[in-house]
């Protein structure tokens, strides 16, 4: 298991050197989220939310790119 850990941390700092560069890679399915931090609405205010504060966690990522508009 702990080569499997290895590999994720090779691609994640892969990935962290790609988007210094200003390079966007393509969001994978099984492979682990690019780091982000979002605005949220949490306990009745805003605040943000920063993924790596979840590392090692299990998360569920949605995203509704129609939300609220009529279909």
């Amino acid at each position: 298991m702990e080569g499997k850990e290895e590999q994720e941390e090779v691609v994640l700092e892969e990935e962290k050197q790609s988007m210094d560069r200003g390079e966007q890679s393509m969001i994978k399915v099984g492979k682990p989220a690019p780091s982000f931090t979002a605005p949220a609405f949490y306990e009745g205010k805003f605040t943000k939310v920063n993924l790596e504060d979840y590392r090692g966690k299990w998360v569920l990522l949605c995203f509704y790119p129609g939300d609220f508009t009529f279909v």
